[in-house]
């Protein structure tokens, strides 16, 4: 059968056009289905990095976790999703890093920062809460939308600690132990969620006071300031006076012991020397007289300057002597006589 084209004078086979158009389908059809084939193949085939796996979805249904290399999967019926396991993840709060480089720029966020704390008082509290993976079933499928959970417990778990403490202890000396326990806390959340997450640590960044009150909050640390340092003076003038008033008065109190032993030990030695010569008395009194004489003397002489001897029975002696002279041996004679005396019974 054979036809002319419209407005020529060749005549048109349709049979031959239909061969043609079938062998060039034909054609078309070998290059599609090598072209399907090679995309099918390479979107079977996946790398896993080495700080990630990956988790396998097969028709919708967990089929199981795939280690960092090389890999394989069916293709248009698995679903690959990859979940970093040896990298250290981190949430902010109170602030967003725009920027990370040698000057990092930062945005600041009032309603996660803005915080009461126990006492009453505002604080504009940042931090930082680092975590991993630790178990990529629970973190993608236990959990429905999960970044947003884990900020609001973090935010809930600061929130709740802050509000337990006063404002001196969320700004200055408590932060050590607020960051210990909100990380405490939030993992207890996050195991009771089964979010297979593990914190690491969580950071607090510079707390302050709220800018309209922060005058005044300068002014209260200056004050405890100064009263630090007061406090630090009279200690060490404290510890410089006490001690030493400690020693003088230590020193006077074993003088005074030192001088009544003495003293105790000069009358007993006097009294048992008074009993022995007593009793040596009773038995020689005249002999014991005379020795209590000369040992009188022989304390008393070497005292005297000038030593001028008169028999007492003289009479009519013409003095030959100064007045002191005189004067000066009555006393020795009057001296000698009162000491024997004494120590006669």
């Amino acid at each position: 059968m054979t036809d002319k084209f419209p407005g020529g004078d060749s005549p048109l086979d349709l049979e031959n056009v239909g061969k043609i158009l079938r062998d060039r389908l034909g054609g078309l059809k070998i290059v599609a289905l090598v072209v399907l084939a090679g995309l099918l193949l390479l979107s079977s085939v996946y790398t896993v990095q080495p700080e990630e796996v990956g988790v396998i979805l097969r028709l919708g249904k967990y089929a199981g976790t795939t280690e960092p290399g090389l890999r394989f999967k069916i293709p248009l019926i698995d679903r690959l999703t990859k979940v970093p396991v040896r990298r250290q993840l981190k949430e902010e709060f109170g602030f967003r890093s725009e920027s990370v480089a040698v000057r990092s720029s930062f945005v600041a966020n009032a309603d996660e920062a803005n915080m009461l704390t126990g006492d009453l008082n505002a604080a504009v509290v940042e931090w930082v809460v680092q975590y991993r993976v630790v178990d990529p079933y629970q973190y993608l499928f236990r959990v429905r939308n999960l970044d947003a959970t884990f900020r609001d417990m973090s935010e809930a778990v600061m929130r709740k600690v802050v509000g337990d403490r006063t404002v001196n202890e969320v700004l200055t000396v408590g932060r050590a132990e607020i960051e210990g326990t909100v990380k405490i806390e939030l993992q207890d959340l996050c195991d009771q969620y089964e979010t297979g997450i593990r914190i690491d640590q969580v950071v607090l960044q510079s707390n302050n006071p709220p800018e309209p009150v922060k005058p005044s909050f300068n002014a209260v640390n200056q004050a405890e300031q100064e009263l630090e340092r007061l406090v630090n003076e009279a200690e060490a003038e404290y510890n410089r006076v006490i001690p030493r008033a400690e020693g003088q008065a230590l020193q006077a109190i074993q003088q005074a012991e030192g001088y009544a032993l003495d003293r105790v030990n000069r009358a007993q030695g006097d009294a048992t020397r008074f009993n022995a010569l007593y009793t040596e008395f009773r038995r020689a009194p005249e002999v014991t007289r005379k020795r209590m004489f000369i040992e009188t003397m022989e304390r008393v002489l070497p005292r005297v300057g000038r030593k001028i001897v008169v028999d007492e029975d003289v009479e009519g002696l013409t003095p030959i002597m100064s007045f002191e002279g005189v004067s000066a041996a009555r006393s020795t004679r009057q001296v000698a006589a009162q000491q024997a005396g004494e120590g006669s019974p």
